[in-house]
């Protein structure tokens, strides 16, 4: 995910055929951001995303929805998939991740993303 961005500005998610996997991806890459995430949200909404980077690992601690965690490298390569992951989780450290892209529960899947897939941000 080599894509530099501001953490208010808004960008797409796609895969490297150009298909679009999220049209909405709010960047966290603050100390508190990165922190913060998605807690106190009810909901993460179709078609939104959350980027933390740098990040190898998440919690799901104060969470009240399940996740898909997308980790990829520094080339957009996925390295890892968390599929829907429940609130008061978290996941390993995932050796080789950059950055975590937090998914609406079941959005890998129904884009065939995979170990090896690449993504992109884009504006």
């Amino acid at each position: 995910m080599r894509r530099m961005a501001h953490a208010n500005q808004r960008l797409r998610l796609t895969r490297q055929d150009g298909t679009e996997v999220s049209s909405d991806v709010r960047i966290a890459d603050s100390l508190w951001s990165r922190f913060v995430g998605l807690m106190g949200r009810k909901e993460l909404p179709d078609r939104e995303a959350l980027c933390i980077r740098p990040c190898s690992s998440i919690h799901m601690f104060f969470m009240r929805f399940p996740i898909d965690a997308v980790f990829v490298d520094a080339d957009g390569a996925v390295v890892r998939i968390y599929g829907s992951i429940k609130p008061w989780r978290a996941t390993w450290i995932v050796r080789g991740a950059k950055a975590c892209l937090e998914l609406p529960a079941g959005t890998a899947a129904k884009h065939g993303l995979e170990v090896g897939s690449h993504l992109e941000l884009v504006d």
